[in-house]
């Protein structure tokens, strides 16, 4: 298989949990290179559903090693929590993780700040999840960050941590939440998370470049989506992390030489959660009946995700940026039953047909979708079907005109939840 790249050709929520776990079957080690618990990543198998937020896929195959790299920030406390749920659900968690020195951990007062931020933008939020990723980020680029190895290292970890506190008391004098923090206790709570953490803790740079050496097949997880990436998204209604491609360089310690596919993964449809300008939205009938039956909620805070036809202005964005050598067109069985299925082919503003994706926020908030309307396959169903051939033929067009429109390859199509309802071309 070699080395992959997964990413979210969309806005997140693309299904990337269970293409993962089925090209694990192809891997040696799965590696995780950005965002947080903020992530879910949503796996069934058989009767069981699995929801994973910082721990890879791949950790449901046994014999994978599972890597969190450097560039996910990592709430030690989610993480051990996690761990012991898995455990607890017959899942090995054991020499097969792998947690990265230099990972960047959440404190305590992220969550503080996360939601203090949020409420004081009023009518203008981003949506943020408020679980402290954007300002574990943002200690990270102001080099005043905790790192996993700091808390093997007490006194160290005991200095920066008092002079987080001290800044953040003379900062925000009016915030009664951080007003309140008690370094020792916060010390005394994360030497402890360390002490359980340890077995997990590696060079993990080192460990995933010697596993490229030897031949291994590594698939690199990403969280979030393309249009949620901190440069490339819908700033500021972004993530605080490269969700892109690149950040599997960055997020893990690789050379770009080893990578030899980048695979999108995108729904039939679009979705996003939370705030911010969503081009082929639908706020109609259409809508609710697609967030129904795709059971459209998020996997970490059960939000109504919002939903849309599909847009090939952000695809070929996604293309752009990612360098894709391939799609994976996820849950094309919610389209069944539809008689005419649209696809946005461009954006309306002012007088011009826009196709490439703008990036002044003032431009795409006020565009149109400009649709292009296909038949669909009412009568006929996907679901389940795992051979191309056997698709309905308006549902084989369907996926020629995402390929022919982008000059890209769908190489894999998912009909449904289950591990096996999947097509591979």
């Amino acid at each position: 298989m070699g080395n992959v790249i997964i990413v979210g050709a969309q806005w997140g929520d693309e299904g990337k949990g269970k293409i993962v776990d089925c090209l694990t079957e192809k891997s040696d080690v799965v590696a995780r290179y950005q965002g947080g618990h903020n992530a879910g990543h949503t796996v069934v198998i058989g009767d069981e559903k699995f929801i994973l937020h910082l721990i890879p896929s791949g950790i449901l195959h046994k014999d994978k090693m599972c890597i969190i790299g450097n560039g996910v920030v990592v709430n030690p406390q989610a993480l051990i929590t996690e761990i012991k749920e898995l455990k607890a659900r017959g899942v090995v968690v054991s020499e097969n993780l792998k947690v990265s020195k230099n990972a960047h951990l959440i404190m305590y007062y992220h969550e503080i700040l996360d939601g203090w931020k949020e409420n004081e933008k009023g009518s203008k939020k981003i949506g943020t999840t408020g679980r402290g990723i954007g300002p574990c980020y943002t200690d990270k680029a102001s080099r005043s960050g905790i790192r996993m190895h700091d808390l093997f290292w007490p006194e160290q970890f005991k200095e920066k941590l008092e002079a987080n506190i001290e800044d953040l008391k003379r900062t925000h004098p009016q915030n009664l939440e951080i007003k309140r923090l008690v370094a020792s206790d916060i010390y005394n709570a994360y030497i402890s998370f360390g002490e359980q953490l340890a077995p997990y803790v590696d060079d993990t740079d080192i460990t995933i470049n010697a596993a490229i050496k030897n031949g291994k097949n590594i698939l690199f997880e990403g969280a979030q989506g393309t249009l949620l990436d901190i440069d490339h998204g819908t700033y500021p209604y972004v993530t605080s992390s490269n969700s892109t491609a690149g950040g599997a360089m960055t997020g893990l310690g690789v050379g770009p030489k080893c990578i030899d596919e980048v695979l999108g993964i995108a729904k039939a449809y679009t979705t996003r959660v939370g705030e911010g300008p969503f081009p082929s939205e639908l706020k109609d009938e259409t809508g609710e009946d697609l967030r129904a039956k795709g059971a459209e909620f998020g996997a970490t805070t059960g939000r109504p995700r919002r939903c849309g036809w599909l847009d090939f202005v952000v695809l070929r964005h996604a293309v752009r940026v990612n360098g894709l050598t391939g799609l994976v067109i996820t849950k094309l069985d919610i389209l069944d039953g539809m008689e005419k299925i649209k696809v946005c082919v461009g954006y309306k503003y002012k007088d011009k047909v826009l196709t490439d994706f703008p990036k002044e926020l003032p431009i795409l908030e006020s565009c149109e979708p400009v649709y292009e309307v296909l038949d669909g396959w009412k009568g006929q169903n996907t679901a389940g079907v795992r051979l191309y051939y056997e698709l309905p033929q308006n549902a084989k067009n369907y996926i020629r005109k995402i390929e022919k429109t982008l000059e890209v390859p769908v190489t894999i199509i998912a009909t449904g939840q289950d591990r096996d309802d999947i097509i591979y071309r």
